[in-house]
Order: C-alpha cells, then structure tokens, then sequence
C-alpha cells in the first residue's frame, strides 16, 4: 500500500504515479527479432574494433537477433555539417530503429576515440518527440593495445547514462588486442572470447526483457508535470 501524498506537500498529486507491476508484462509482446546497432571506433584498415563488432553481429545473428553495423567513414565532426548530411542521416536512422545498441571503442591516450564520441554526439537525446536512445539496452566494449584497462568502457557508460540508456552491467575489455585475431581476421578461442559471448549474450536478454516496456521504464513524474505545464501554457494563450 502507498502511503498518502499528505506526507509529501512537494508534489503536484495529478503527476504522481505508484508503480504498477502489471505495466511491466505487456499483455502482447513483440515478435521481431530484437534490433542491434553496433558502433566502432577505429577506421584503421585492420581496425580491432570493428573486427569485435563483426563477432559481436555473428553472435546477435546465432542469438536470433538482428545486427547492422554502421561505418563511421565520412561522418564529419559533430556541428560542423548540416543535419542533413548523408551520412548523419544513416546514424540517426539506424539509432531509431534499434532496440539495442553495442558500442566498441579503442583506448587511446586514456579514453574512448574521437571518432567513436563523434558518433554518439550526433544523435540527439531527443528529435521533436522522438527520444532515439531512451530506455534502449546498451553493451559497451573496448580493445586494447597494451595491457588491459577500462577508460573506455568506464567513459561510455557515463555517455550512456547520459543518453538514459539501460546499459547492462557486463563488459568487455580485450587486451592486447593484436594478438587476438588470426590471419583471416577472425577471433582466437580465449577468455577475451568468452567474456564477449557472455556480453552479447546479456545484452539480447535484457533487450528481449525491456523493449515491450521501455516506455513505462522511462516515464518521470519530471517530465509528465513539465509536459502538462507546457501544454497549459500553450492552449491558455491568447491567440487562441
């Protein structure tokens, strides 16, 4: 039983929700694949990165879910194109249409790539009333040139939290990542291996768990008395 709203007089009781267990089993539930963006941040020719993100999209493909990678080549700085530019449009497009995302960045000088922030800069927390990442499930993972450490995981969770992302709690960190694939570009049997299974494996659950009630996930007292706030200002004026 909820106690009564008498003993918090700082809130506005229109906008005041108790949670409802029932709203977390969607009486009808999806039956697509689950949706994978994944993103790199190298675009070296033989890029570790994006050599994980490849493992990563074969792994999603035998969990049964769906994976596009997107190619960070030609996306110009954040800000310093329109909008509109091709390859803007392609990341934007593919954020909305995911249900999860995986990001996978090598650690230079102690942090994530700029190329890798260069793609999380252009998609916007909100476009009108579309939020492209809000309560989407995210997987971050970073390659290693040396020994093993986490600047980079540890940078993109902020980035996630930021971007209200449900990011799971595992990760991967590949350490001298060099060493870890074969001639033919493919990973070698290992622990690092194994870590990055389990982390795919993870994030589909967690997608297949949230996507059906993300929505309610993410729905704030905050924002539900700012919206009704904004609505009565508008339909109260004036002109109207």
């Amino acid at each position: 039983m909820s106690k009564p709203l008498s003993e918090l007089p700082q809130v506005e009781a229109p906008h005041f929700r108790v949670p409802d267990p029932e709203r977390l089993r969607p009486t009808t539930g999806s039956n697509h694949p689950p949706r994978i963006l994944l993103l790199y941040g190298s675009l070296r020719p033989r890029s570790f990165s994006r050599l994980v993100v490849e493992e990563c999209a074969r792994m999603l493909h035998a969990m049964g879910a769906e994976a596009r990678v997107f190619n960070p080549g030609g996306l110009p700085l954040a800000d310093d194109a329109p909008e509109d530019h091709p390859k803007v449009l392609e990341l934007r497009e593919l954020a909305a249409w995911s249900e999860g995302m995986v990001w996978c960045s090598p650690e230079r000088h102690g942090a994530m790539t700029g190329i890798m922030k260069t793609q999380i800069d252009w998609i916007p927390l909100s476009s009108g009333a579309v939020r492209p990442t809000q309560g989407k499930t995210l997987a971050v993972m970073q390659v290693n040139g040396g020994s093993q450490s986490f600047n980079a995981v540890n940078q993109m969770r902020v980035l996630g939290r930021w971007m209200r992302m449900i990011t799971i709690p595992n990760q991967s960190s590949v350490a001298k990542a060099f060493l870890e694939f074969d001639d033919n570009d493919r990973m070698k049997p290992s622990p690092y291996f194994d870590r990055i299974v389990d982390v795919i494996e993870e994030l589909v659950k967690f997608t297949l768990l949230t996507r059906d009630v993300s929505p309610y996930l993410v729905d704030r007292y905050s924002e539900r008395k700012e919206s009704a706030e904004a609505l009565m200002k508008r339909v109260n004026q004036s002109s109207i």
